[in-house]
């Protein structure tokens, strides 16, 4: 009988480990599944009209009788089939469409990866009756990734679209690199804006290694491959070359913001300082103090608003440090 008891409880335990394994399995299985189902690149869009009236019912709703919110719920689904009827048409009776993408710009201008396809989405449907609303929030950044960010809004001109970059919070530097593309600018009063100047630095170790008796070796070909170095011991020729090319970059940052704004008086404004939204109305830096949520809520009375997003995969972790120069 102590056998069978012993053995009985064996096959149990054998049972509940099997069973713990299957589960374990099947649940990492799932995460694994579900983790790669949010790493499909995917277009979410949203209109924005629908989360207005929404907003709009539920509070009236709350605040009013029962017999005013079912009124205004009829009207609201009235409106809605009548909207659905003229876009079936023959496209006589469509409204304007205004397009949303928001941009949160990072030093590395990282953004822009997702930016691009965006753009490209809009220009398969758009025409030159819509409009496309940036709201852009940006520091600036490195040069390369925000000149590629300024050229993809840029795209939108060039199909005839007009383009108007929304800032509640900062533009500053690349950022307002990529704002001045737009045909209007808006801002909130205390918005910051402007920062037109490039930054050039990275940190020199030299005098740490030659402490510790450690030799670095350079070896270029090009008499300024490498004009300043983090480890290597630099000259005042490499110096004045770096100063020279930060030059260049902000010659050419002054050019770009003068074609794109040219009642700017740039030498006024190019200083590298920053303004907030009502001096930069003053600087013709923006074209009107607003905020986003204000235009995109009138926008939504005559215009269907639609909100665009691009996911992107996941990717590993990105180096964080690298030496260079910025919009600064």
């Amino acid at each position: 009988m102590d056998f069978i008891t012993d053995y009985g409880l064996f096959v149990a335990k054998l049972a509940t480990l099997l069973v713990f394994l299957l589960a374990l399995t099947f649940g990492l299985a799932l995460i694994r599944k579900r983790g790669k189902a949010g790493q499909e690149e995917r277009l979410e869009v949203k209109r924005l009209n629908d989360k207005y009236e929404g907003m709009a019912l539920a509070l009236r709703a709350a605040m009013g009788p029962k017999r005013a919110f079912k009124q205004a719920h009829r009207a609201f689904k009235a409106e809605r089939k009548a909207r659905a009827k003229d876009a079936g048409g023959d496209g006589s009776g469509a409204r304007k469409r205004v397009f949303v993408l928001r941009f949160q710009g990072d030093l590395r201008a990282s953004a822009v990866a997702a930016l691009r396809e965006e753009v490209t989405a809009v220009l398969s449907v758009a025409t030159p009756d819509d409009e496309v609303v940036v709201i852009l929030e940006s520091p600036g950044g490195v040069v390369h990734g925000y000149g590629l960010a300024a050229s993809q809004l840029q795209r939108f001109k060039d199909h005839r679209i007009a383009l108007t970059v929304a800032v509640d919070k900062v533009a500053a530097s690349g950022g307002y690199l990529m704002a001045c593309v737009a045909q209007r600018i808006i801002a909130a009063p205390f918005a910051i804006l402007g920062a037109i100047g490039v930054v050039g630095q990275m940190p020199n170790f030299n005098r740490l290694l030659k402490s510790h008796d450690v030799d670095y070796e350079l070896i270029t070909a090009g008499e300024y491959k490498r004009t300043l170095t983090m480890f290597g011991e630099n000259t005042e020729k490499g110096r004045a070359k770096f100063r020279e090319d930060i030059e260049i970059t902000h010659a050419l940052f002054k050019d770009f913001v003068r074609t794109h704004r040219p009642d700017v008086d740039i030498e006024r404004v190019s200083t590298g300082e920053h303004w907030y939204g009502l001096q930069a109305l003053e600087l013709k830096l923006v074209d009107a103090v607003r905020t986003s949520d204000d235009y995109l809520r009138d926008a939504s009375a005559t215009a269907d608003v639609y909100e665009l997003t691009y996911i992107r995969k996941r990717r590993g972790l990105e180096r964080i440090l690298s030496p260079g120069v910025w919009w600064g």
